[in-house]
């Protein structure tokens, strides 16, 4: 009979290392590697990037464009245009009124042979040239209708249509006012002259001449306060 094998006589003492210690844990990262950095550098960046896609939406918007900022004019602009190209219809009453009181400063200083029908044409013409803006020259209809509340004054209605786009503060407004105001003194006063003159003296015509050539200044001084309304 053959002996046995020594490897049967001799328990092996051989164990698996793998048995005894635990299984070697993967190795740490170094923080400080250059790989870990830009791993957590990219991480934060994302996040970050997220966070201000999120917030887009709520973050204020730039206004829309209007029209003034695009260049395109305004209707305030269009219709002080529109008012520049009607202005010679809106001056119109000024002219004729300003050619009415000239033919009455020629007729009062002319050598007529009937000083009296001079005189009367003269009242006739300035009556005519106030445009129903001296009150106690109106007549009955006009009244009615200024006792009702409508402007009956064709200087008043011109200025209110001339500065309709100027604000009640503006001074080239305030100072057409002071314009129309001096103008209704001024056709006040040649009334009051030429209906208490003696057309045979030469001296109380002379004041009638002088009152017209006054109120011919402030109507010149008017009109061109309605221009400046106009920005002509």
């Amino acid at each position: 009979m053959s002996p046995p094998s020594i490897s049967t006589l001799i328990p092996s003492t051989t164990v698996t290392t793998t048995a005894l210690f635990p299984p070697k844990s993967p190795p740490l990262s170094n923080p400080n590697h250059p790989s870990s950095l830009l791993t957590r550098r990219d991480a934060a960046a994302s996040v970050i990037l997220t966070s201000i896609a999120s917030l887009i939406p709520f973050l204020p918007q730039p206004p829309v464009a209007t029209a003034f900022s695009i260049g395109i004019s305004g209707p305030k602009d269009w219709l002080r245009d529109q008012k520049k190209k009607a202005a010679k219809y809106l001056l119109a009453p000024i002219d004729a009124s300003r050619n009415s009181l000239q033919s009455a400063y020629l007729l009062i200083t002319g050598s007529g042979t009937s000083p009296e029908k001079d005189l009367e044409e003269v009242g006739r013409l300035v009556i005519s040239a106030s445009r129903d803006c001296i009150p106690q020259e109106r007549n009955s209809i006009v009244t009615f209708q200024s006792n009702t509340g409508v402007e009956v004054c064709t200087f008043k209605l011109v200025l209110k249509n001339a500065a309709s786009l100027l604000d009640d503060k503006d001074p080239i407004k305030l100072e057409a006012d002071a314009k129309l105001s001096d103008l209704e003194r001024s056709f006040s006063s040649l009334n009051s002259v030429a209906n208490g003159s003696a057309p045979q003296l030469a001296s109380d015509r002379q004041k009638v001449a002088d009152a017209l050539m006054d109120t011919i200044s402030s109507l010149n001084n008017f009109e061109q306060g309605i221009k400046d309304c106009l920005e002509l």
